[in-house]
This record gives C-alpha cells, sequence and structure tokens, in this order.
C-alpha cells in the first residue's frame, strides 16, 4: 500500500479557501461526502477534531498531518490541500502551514495507519518534495510530486 494509491485527484485541493486550522480539516473531510468508503462523515470529523484536541497535528516545516481513527471508515482515506495564503494552525514550531495532509483509518488497522503517519512524515521532512508541493498549483502535479517521490519507498 502506497499513500499516492490511496490519493486520488478527487481528493486532492490544490489551493485550499479555508483560513482557518478547524475549517480546512472541514474542507478535506467533506471530500468524501458520499464516499463509499465512509459510513458517517460525522464520525469521520469527530474522530480527527478529537484528535487534534489532544496536541496540534501542525507539526512544523509548513506541514499538518491531521489524523483519526474511526469505526466511521471501512478502509483508510486520504486527502491533501495546499494553499497560498499561511494558515495559523498552532504548529509545534509556531510556523503558518501551506501544506495539509489528512488520513483517516479504520479504527481496527492501527499498524497500516501508523505506516502510513511515519510515511507521510518522511516524506515532508524532504525540503526538496515539499517546496515542489509549495510551488505546485494543479492538482496533477502535485499527484505526479506524491508518485515520484513515494517511488523511492517500499510498499507498506
Amino acid at each position: 500500500m502506497k499513500l499516492s494509491d490511496l490519493l486520488s485527484e478527487k481528493y486532492i485541493i490544490s489551493n485550499l479557501k479555508s483560513r482557518h486550522k478547524e475549517d480546512v480539516i472541514n474542507e478535506l473531510i467533506d471530500l468524501f461526502r458520499g464516499d463509499d468508503k465512509v459510513n458517517d462523515i460525522e464520525k469521520v470529523r469527530a474522530s480527527v477534531m478529537d484528535r487534534e484536541k489532544i496536541m496540534s497535528t501542525g507539526v512544523g516545516k509548513n506541514f499538518a498531518i491531521p489524523h483519526g481513527k474511526t469505526d466511521a471508515v471501512n478502509d483508510i482515506i486520504c486527502a491533501f490541500g495546499r494553499t497560498n495564503e499561511p494558515i495559523d494552525y498552532q504548529s509545534l514550531d509556531s510556523q503558518p502551514v501551506h501544506l495539509v495532509f489528512l488520513i483517516v483509518g479504520k479504527d481496527t488497522m492501527v499498524s497500516t495507519h501508523i505506516k502510513l503517519l511515519s510515511r507521510i512524515s518522511r516524506m515532508m521532512t524532504k525540503d526538496g518534495f515539499r517546496e515542489k508541493l509549495l510551488k505546485e498549483t494543479t492538482v496533477e502535479g502535485i499527484i505526479k510530486h506524491f508518485r515520484e517521490e513515494e517511488a523511492n519507498y517500499f510498499e507498506l
């Protein structure tokens, strides 16, 4: 399993409209309205927001990984968004966020969930990869960059 296999163009927003942390998270979650993998969109929302209350998922370097685990999905779902405008995300490094990767997993898929979080974290620590995503303005370009970067990693 690869992140780029889970992330399709319909789950990417190349220029997020929202300007506040909770609104950005909701904008990404709303991409899954009516999706077969989601049994209850509001439970998905609650799982991600509950996790965010524990500690900000703004991990630094202008990047955030909002995530949650719930029985409201029957498979792992992922979405990605970028913004030109800085978002105050209460990040660990106190810097604004421009790149947001949402992961929500089935509550019984803990190991896979952790591996995917680790994968996206490793990818985003690479300055060159982040810079490509920050400069990219198209959905097609964003997914291309994810596929190219992840080609360097083993299957999970």
